[in-house]
């Protein structure tokens, strides 16, 4: 089972963060808006609420609760696909190392050149430095994951409750 991709590639976890910035940013205006609209209707309301307002107050605790189960449900998802491309990354970094030491060790040190210094210590180096900036992109889509449903909650009641 795949998981739905962001429009920004892991290679460029910048991209996820801001994404998931603005997402955050936008949710966050709404559920302002939101919470103004309904502390309003409370006031508004006074100690009998009618149906109408009953019915909202009654949804506002309903779907908090369905957004943070879904929430969770999507984090835990993504973390399963982070967790294999972890797996994945930590043996393709550990059986590449272990490569190019069997390597150095049977080419008798005078024989190796700077280039070839260069390359092992690029291969040392590089391949943890792509692995962190993928799991920094990786951990911005848990986030995001974990933020959509919130975030489609907050602003869905947002755009209804300006109709009202």
């Amino acid at each position: 089972m795949s998981s739905p991709r962001l429009r920004y590639p892991n290679s460029n976890p910048f991209l996820v963060w801001m994404q998931l910035g603005f997402k955050t940013t936008e949710m966050l205006f709404a559920a302002a808006q939101v919470i103004n609209h309904r502390t309003t209707r409370m006031a508004l309301a006074g100690p009998v609420p009618n149906a109408r307002d009953r019915k909202e107050f009654t949804l506002m605790g309903q779907e908090k609760v369905d957004a943070a189960a879904e929430s969770v449900q999507a984090m835990t998802m993504r973390m399963f696909a982070v967790q294999t491309e972890l797996a994945g990354a930590i043996f393709r970094q550990f059986t590449g190392g272990t490569v190019g030491m069997l390597g150095l060790a049977a080419t008798p040190f005078s024989l190796i050149t700077p280039s070839g210094q260069a390359r092992l210590l690029r291969g040392f180096l590089g391949s943890p430095m792509t692995s962190a900036a993928r799991f920094s992109g990786n951990l911005g889509q848990v986030a995001h994951h974990g933020l959509k449903p919130i975030h489609s909650r907050a602003t869905g009641n947002a755009k209804r409750l300006a109709k009202l």
